[in-house]
This record gives structure tokens, sequence and C-alpha cells, in this order.
């Protein structure tokens, strides 16, 4: 098994941020949320990147593409 390095450390103790927040549902028209999800290109961060759980990486998901039909948000940065 490797050694654990101060990268994987660091990254297992960082809570996740919805948790934190109280957020219990995702809401399609709370952009201000969404967008803290998405890349400057317009892509849906990972969860390995934003640290939140599956469920709740789906319902973002689910969201940010609801978001983006009802033109919330857009479909790319350009």
């Amino acid at each position: 098994m490797p050694r654990p390095t101060k990268a994987t450390l660091a990254r297992k103790n960082r809570p996740n941020p919805l948790d934190v927040a109280g957020i219990t549902y995702i809401d399609y028209k709370d952009t201000e949320l969404l967008r803290k999800f998405i890349s400057d290109r317009g892509k849906i961060r990972s969860r390995r990147v934003t640290r939140i759980s599956r469920r709740q990486q789906r319902q973002l998901a689910a969201a940010v593409k609801n978001a983006r039909e009802m033109a919330l948000l857009p479909y790319s940065s350009r």
C-alpha cells in the first residue's frame, strides 16, 4: 500500500461544502450555488474536486442541466 502524501491527507480532511452550509436540496433556480460547482469552461466539476456525495452530485448534475435548459446558466463559457 502506498504511503499517503501531504496532498492526500489534506484532501481527506476537507468537509462536504453542502453539508457545512446546511443545504439539503439543490434547486435549479439557485444559480449562485450552481456556479460554484461549474468550471470556468462551463463543465460540471467532479465529485473528487467538489467533495460532495454521490447523491448530491446526481442532484447537482440534474439541476445544472435543468438550469441550462431554462436559460438560467450558459451551456459554455464562450
